[in-house]
């Protein structure tokens, strides 16, 4: 079992996220107030806090949501996930994993440009919301 080290959001698509004390979850929505929030399958991104530590080997400067995720997770892991598996979160919130990776924006993300190497597109993990609740950094995670 591991945990939410950040929360992060944007108000609009293809920018970095900055992390918040807390945010609301809803039931087929995704985050209020995420520019990913709406009807679709990746209403929420995950990205392994180990994954960003190794980036950070390049880059000492990299912070939570450079790379556009909604949840940074530590100890847990995201690699072993599969499309249909669920993750419940401390507090009742419920994840269903619809996608394992994707293309950065515009062919290459200033990270990417920067360091040669972008990590969402294999390590990204996105996520439609089952159940609605309150997430914030500390709370434990793990498969439903």
């Amino acid at each position: 079992m591991g945990h939410i080290e950040a929360v992060c959001l944007s108000s609009e698509k293809g920018e970095l996220k900055s992390p918040v004390e807390r945010a609301e979850f809803r039931k087929g929505w995704g985050i209020e107030g995420d520019a990913h929030a709406g009807d679709w399958h990746r209403q929420v991104s995950l990205l392994a806090g180990e994954s960003i530590d190794r980036m950070r080997t390049k880059m000492p400067e990299l912070s939570h949501g450079m790379f556009a995720e909604n949840l940074v997770t530590r100890g847990f892991d995201l690699s072993a996930l599969s499309v249909g598996d669920r993750l419940k979160l401390e507090g009742g919130v419920v994840l269903e994993i619809t996608q394992i990776g994707k293309e950065c924006h515009n062919g290459g993300c200033p990270i990417q440009v920067a360091t040669g190497e972008c990590i969402m597109p294999k390590e990204g993990i996105f996520s439609r919301v089952l159940e609605g609740g309150r997430v914030e950094p500390g709370m434990k995670i793990d498969e439903a």
